[in-house]
């Protein structure tokens, strides 16, 4: 039996392994996506497709499932036939269960001539083939028209890259340079993971690696069962919907799951969920399921293969997250974070002192410019997003302008990166004032975002809940929801677009995006008076607003609470 000592060690050096894997993607690609957004995960998977670790920081809707497409791999080629030297490379949909642009890189790492682990890198490239750049198109309706669907080919072979798939690859991708820089820096992390691996086996030995690994995961088990048994045993249901499925604008999309518990088992049933739908918002992945059980389990340790043994999720296949071929999956993740909401507000009855109100519940307010640059004579992409208002929790308000629960530290790039690499200009950049529920604690803010085309581009666009407002919990009330809206020449009237393709925009054109805000929690006369205060000091809220919401009247000179008035109002 292994020293609790040798399972720190190797467990912290495994996860140290993936930290670094990540820092070189991130210093050697090309794609702002990628080294500034961070739209990537870094893992380590065993030859039975069980995670070992996983980057800190990557995106929570990669948690865990890399190894479904090694597993995939091992099937086409056999265990026997992947040899020293080979990369392989998949994006299959059926296999990934996401779009096409998610592209996963991984190798073999062998010791003494056998396969122990396999270094992958799964990044976002900016094109992969198909009718749209940068993200996935908000109009597709079969996966064929999406791009290049790739199921577990060598990309090199014994060391030799396949000559054939770079020039296939190269004659199909509208920005080869980007992505096969992206590709080349994937490359170089799983060779850092190989040489790691390595260090570590030559070390230890295969015996003591493998104890410790299955040692750390019976650990994450232990911790994830003891948390799911403090939530009382029985069954939580709750519903919301999504604004549409980027064809059938008018048509909401519902979101139903039951959550039961039993004793330190968690099962998660979307039988009554949507069916897949005609467009691009397919999925075949329990990414959302992992995310809403990891927030509510462990959310402070590693992630690694134990933490989800308690874990049952029900999806019939045809349904929104268990789609079958040729469903399109263009917009795959655009349901997450709404469906990981609803799995929580399902659990607030049961645990209200852990469960927050409503985050702003899309992927961000991203959208892609895109076109050729008058300057340069290059084609140009660019991938822009915008974090939203959290939901109020139990014990503070929620936080300004964050990703949403789906994307972990990913994050916007700068003003000046932005205006330094492609031509538009930013003319706003603000938090949403009085837009956040009102609580006993407050949500919180998202913010609005007004850009300038300096020249004639092409807009895609993908947002969601505009029409299921950020929902309030315990007495909280909604936040406001997202928006954007477009003058597509400087002439024209603002016009609200959440899901649009390729729409053209002349020189002088404006995008004006408004990030939803989190609702709040509990009831707003509860709340502290100088937590008001600050709020107005800071101009999180208006004068009228903290009248109204909190009655609370404060000074409009001084800014100091009337405490007589208050009282008063709040009296009455």
């Amino acid at each position: 039996m292994v020293s609790p000592v040798s399972i720190e060690v190797i467990g912290s050096s495994l996860q140290a392994y993936c930290d670094e894997m990540a820092s070189v993607l991130c210093r050697t690609a090309y794609s702002p996506i990628i080294f500034e957004v961070r739209d990537f995960c870094v893992g380590l998977v065993d030859p039975d497709g069980q995670i070992i670790a996983q980057n800190k920081g990557g995106l929570p809707i990669f948690l865990a499932d890399m190894g479904f497409p090694v597993l995939d791999a091992i099937k086409v080629f056999g265990r026997e036939n992947l040899k020293p030297g080979d990369i392989i490379l998949t994006n299959h949909p059926y296999i990934c269960g996401q779009h096409l642009n998610n592209v996963i890189l991984f190798s073999p790492f062998f010791h003494k001539g056998e396969i122990v682990a396999f270094p992958a890198v799964r990044a976002h490239w900016v094109h992969i083939g198909g009718v749209s750049a940068g993200f996935g198109s908000s109009d597709t309706t079969e996966i064929y028209q999406e791009g290049l669907q790739l199921r577990s080919i060598k990309l090199y072979e014994s060391g030799k890259p396949n000559e054939t798939i770079l020039r296939i690859l190269k004659d199909n991708i509208k920005y080869p340079d980007l992505v096969f820089g992206d590709m080349n820096a994937q490359i170089s992390s799983c060779k850092v993971g190989e040489r790691r691996l390595a260090n570590l086996f030559d070390k230890y030995g295969k015996e003591t690696i493998v104890e410790c690994i299955h040692e750390t995961w019976n650990r994450s088990e232990e911790l994830a069962r003891m948390e799911i048994a403090k939530i009382p045993n029985g069954s939580y249901t709750s519903e919301s919907f999504l604004d549409n499925d980027g064809v059938d604008l008018d048509k909401t999309i519902p979101i139903k799951v039951t959550v039961t518990i039993e004793d330190q088992n968690m099962i998660m049933d979307f039988s009554e969920m949507s069916d897949q739908t005609k467009g691009p918002i397919n999925s075949a992945t329990i990414a959302a399921a992992r995310v809403a059980f990891k927030c509510v389990s462990t959310p402070t340790t590693p992630v690694n293969e134990g933490c989800f043994r308690p874990l049952e999720v029900i999806i019939p296949p045809g349904k929104l997250m268990n789609a079958l071929p040729p469903a399109s999956m263009a917009a795959f993740s655009m349901p997450f974070p709404t469906v990981i909401d609803t799995v929580l507000r399902a659990l607030s009855s049961a645990i209200p002192d852990k469960i927050p109100a409503a985050h702003f519940g899309s992927m961000g307010g991203h959208f892609i410019l895109q076109g050729k640059n008058k300057k340069t004579g290059k084609p140009f992409v660019c991938f822009s997003h915008y974090g939203g208002g959290w939901g109020g929790r139990p014990i503070e308000d929620g936080v300004n302008s964050s990703g949403s629960i789906c994307q972990g530290l990913v994050q916007n790039a700068s003003v000046e990166l932005e205006e330094l690499y492609y031509p538009m200009i930013f003319e706003r950049l603000a938090l949403r004032v009085d837009q956040a529920g009102a609580g006993k604690f407050r949500g919180g803010l998202g913010i609005e975002v007004i850009i300038k085309c300096l020249q004639d581009s092409k807009l895609n666009e993908n947002i969601e809940r505009s029409k299921c407002h950020p929902w309030g919990l315990q007495g909280g009330k909604d936040g406001s929801p997202n928006m954007v809206r477009v003058k597509s020449n400087p002439q024209a009237e603002w016009q609200p677009m959440l899901k649009i393709h390729e729409y053209p925009l002349e020189e002088g054109a404006l995008v004006w995006v408004q990030t939803g805000c989190g609702g709040g929690w509990g009831n707003p006369l509860e709340r502290n008076v100088e937590l008001i205060q600050d709020d107005v000091q800071k101009g999180f809220i208006s004068l009228n607003t903290a009248q109204r919401e909190y009655k609370v009247v404060i000074n409009p000179e001084t800014l100091a609470v009337d405490n007589q008035l208050t009282q008063a109002l709040r009296k009455k």
